[in-house]
């Protein structure tokens, strides 16, 4: 996912590097047309000060001079060119600045105009050490300039962006209220009939939408938990008067009995789902190794004659104060997923006071398998050839999400199979797959 900047810091920003920008290209362009215009005006009027010198120089030798107070001007003949300082003798005629150290320990910056007749060299001085440094001092308050705007733009944009951002953060604020009270406010009458109401009006919208299908999704639940409940009792106390009323043969017996495991089951899944869809938790105390028997025996008659030992081993004190119902679907599904694939071997159940594992030896899984198993539909490669939708799992899933436990489903270290672990002290790791 790409990293994105909150709106409010993306306001402050644009606004920070606008007058950032604003304040850096107003003030390169004052530097550049002071000195373009300086330079130009200065050249010119040097350019014509050597002329008159040299021209004067020519008419009257003696008289000759220049008419400001900072311009020194020096003639030397073409036979002693070896006079002329060094730096001056290689330079072309026209205007140059240059640098000189003084006395002082400073630089001393002038200009100096140069004019190569046949006879004589002519040289202008220009003293430009104070319009120098004036320059250099009017540069350093542009910088000052550049950040006192860059200052007062990133005030401007926290301000705009307070401004800008007070509607969203108001709506944000009022959305986190009604989500605390279980309360439907409309959201549209508390803004104006801008962008931010536009927004809460459309939430109204899908708020509304939302609650009508939640209120449809509640009534079809318990609607239907109601009208199944009704006739699986039905049918559970009608097998049971039947096996204590009758003297059923023993394949009577076990179909009947069969048929009561099926409506119990059907019970307690129709309790999970309905509690699944509430977002409930049910309270209860349930015997972790009569549980899991109980569960083994229901398994029996699916097996179909495969040659599988179903046994449960562990602590027969373990309790946990969930209801039944919810047990029996989560342990139930795991015991169930470890039988169907289980072709020869054992299912062992193993309970501990704050676990329960399922260990099979059947085909096995692999670890990109076991990493989706509890994701709807999915249903790995050891699955080919077995019935089913992939949603059992998926149940087991939701109900640990619900009730905060951990599962998972690993292959065997040590042997052939898998091992499912259901733990229901989230803060413990998974025990090892042994």
């Amino acid at each position: 996912m790409l990293y994105r900047r909150r709106l409010r810091s993306r306001i402050i920003l644009s606004y920070l590097l606008l007058g950032f920008g604003l304040a850096v290209l107003i003030a390169s362009a004052t530097v550049y047309l002071r000195a373009s215009v300086e330079r130009k005006v200065i050249g010119q009027a040097l350019m014509r000060n050597v002329d008159d010198y040299a021209n004067g120089f020519y008419v009257n030798p003696d008289k000759a001079g220049v008419p400001f107070e900072k311009i020194s001007g020096f003639v030397y003949g073409i036979n002693k060119i070896a006079n002329v300082p060094p730096e001056w003798r290689e330079l072309s005629p026209g205007m140059h600045e240059l640098q000189k150290a003084d006395p002082a320990g400073g630089m001393r910056t002038y200009k100096l105009v140069v004019r190569k007749d046949p006879k004589y060299w002519f040289f202008l001085v220009y003293e430009y050490s104070q319009e120098h440094e004036s320059q250099q001092r009017f540069a350093w308050a542009l910088v000052g300039v550049v950040l006192v705007f860059t200052i007062l733009s990133l005030l401007v944009g926290m301000w705009a962006s307070s401004r800008v951002m007070s509607p969203v953060a108001h709506l944000a604020q009022r959305l986190r209220a009604f989500a605390a009270t279980q309360t439907h406010e409309k959201l549209a009458p508390h803004f104006a009939d801008d962008e931010v109401g536009q927004l809460a009006a459309a939430l109204d919208d899908y708020a509304d939408r939302l609650t009508e299908v939640v209120r449809r999704d509640r009534e079809f639940n318990a609607d239907v938990s109601h009208e199944l409940r009704t006739p699986l009792a039905v049918i559970h106390g009608a097998t049971e008067l039947m096996l204590a009323s009758a003297e059923p043969s023993d394949k009577m017996r076990m179909r009947l009995q069969r048929i009561d495991r099926a409506a119990q089951q059907s019970t307690h899944l129709i309790t999970a789902l309905l509690m699944l869809s509430r977002n409930e938790r049910g309270t209860g105390n349930t015997n972790l190794l009569q549980l899991a028997n109980q569960l083994l025996e229901s398994n029996r008659a699916q097996l179909a004659g495969k040659p599988v030992q179903l046994r449960a081993e562990g602590d027969a004190d373990a309790i946990v104060d969930v209801p039944e119902a919810i047990l029996s679907v989560a342990i139930g599904n795991l015991i169930g997923n470890a039988c169907k694939y289980t072709a020869t071997g054992d299912v062992l159940v193993r309970v501990a006071h704050d676990c329960v594992q399922v260990i099979d030896s059947g085909p096995g899984i692999s670890a990109e398998d076991a990493a989706h198993l509890f994701e709807r539909g999915f249903r790995g490669e050891s699955s080919s050839g077995t019935k089913g939708a992939g949603i059992g799992l998926s149940i087991v899933g939701r109900l640990c999400e619900l009730y905060g436990w951990k599962v998972a489903i690993a292959p065997r270290q040590d042997a052939r199979g898998a091992i499912a672990s259901l733990s229901f002290d989230p803060s413990r790791p998974l025990p090892p797959a042994r």
